[in-house]
């Protein structure tokens, strides 16, 4: 063991084990980066209608076109942000947890871009853009969050420190 143990911690001091996040942590890291996600896609779902931009999508091969609600706007980054915090709470404790909850939450996200982009020829592209756009701010705000929170449950990064007191190092 090093005598500097807190340079592989994602914080400065990684919490000692007893300390580490729990998936009641996730979720309320979840919960409010999620609204905060929402809030900002509201703010340009409404940027959007104010310039003109009609929200009209069809959700499924089957169903008629249909206007996008606010509502849906501002709800479903809250969802996916809970799901992604009950999803990560899987890896607490694990090696990698911090890098899988990064690159599996931006999997996620890459794939969740083909709901936009497969829309049909009827759906403008500046709705989809701003479709993308919104699927970007809720990855910014919530994959990172989790990840660096699930990382300091890894066992490098919890381990039970004894630091000495009065030696110089």
């Amino acid at each position: 063991m090093t005598s500097r143990p807190w340079l592989r911690s994602v914080t400065p001091i990684a919490p000692p084990r007893a300390l580490n996040p729990k998936v009641r942590f996730l979720l309320y890291a979840g919960l409010v980066t999620g609204i905060w996600s929402g809030l900002l896609c509201l703010i340009v779902f409404g940027i959007a209608l104010l310039c003109g931009v009609p929200f009209e999508l069809q959700p499924s091969a089957e169903a008629d076109i249909t206007s996008l609600s606010w509502v849906f706007v501002l709800v479903m980054p809250v969802v996916a942000a809970l799901v992604g915090a009950l999803l990560s709470g899987i890896t607490l404790g694990r090696r990698f947890a911090k890098r899988s909850v990064f690159w599996v939450g931006t999997l996620i996200a890459v794939v969740s871009l083909s709901g936009p982009l497969m829309q049909p020829d009827s759906v403008l592209w500046s709705t989809r853009v701003l479709l993308i756009l919104m699927h970007v701010i809720t990855w910014f705000l919530v994959v990172p969050q989790l990840a660096r929170i699930v990382g300091d449950s890894e066992p490098r990064n919890s381990e039970v420190r004894t630091f000495d007191v009065g030696v110089n190092a």
